[in-house]
């Protein structure tokens, strides 16, 4: 019998198992038996498309950032409008009696 080589896992595969990885906490280890992978295999996908990901998604960081910055100004202001309509009520309910 000849000597088998690895396996030929498709990109997409690795990199949803990268994915499941940080997305889901458990350890390089767990996901791998999960996955019928070796945890070497695992820790050597991580470390391969771990750093693409962290290169390509600065841009994807930033964007999220500004977006957190947006929200939390309309959030502020609709406080401010629930606030003022709060004091309406009150103001034209007193009147009403």
């Amino acid at each position: 019998m000849g000597k088998r080589g690895p396996k030929a896992y498709s990109e997409d595969f690795r990199r949803e198992a990268v994915r499941l990885l940080r997305e889901s906490g458990r350890t390089p280890p767990e996901i791998a038996a999960e996955l019928g992978i070796s945890a070497d295999t695992m820790r050597v996908w991580e470390r391969q498309f771990g750093a693409a990901e962290i290169t390509k998604g600065r841009g994807k960081v930033l964007a999220l950032e500004e977006e957190n910055r947006r929200l939390r100004r309309e959030n502020a202001r609709l406080l401010e409008e629930r606030e003022i309509l709060k004091k309406a009520t009150a103001f034209f309910a007193k009147g009403a009696r």
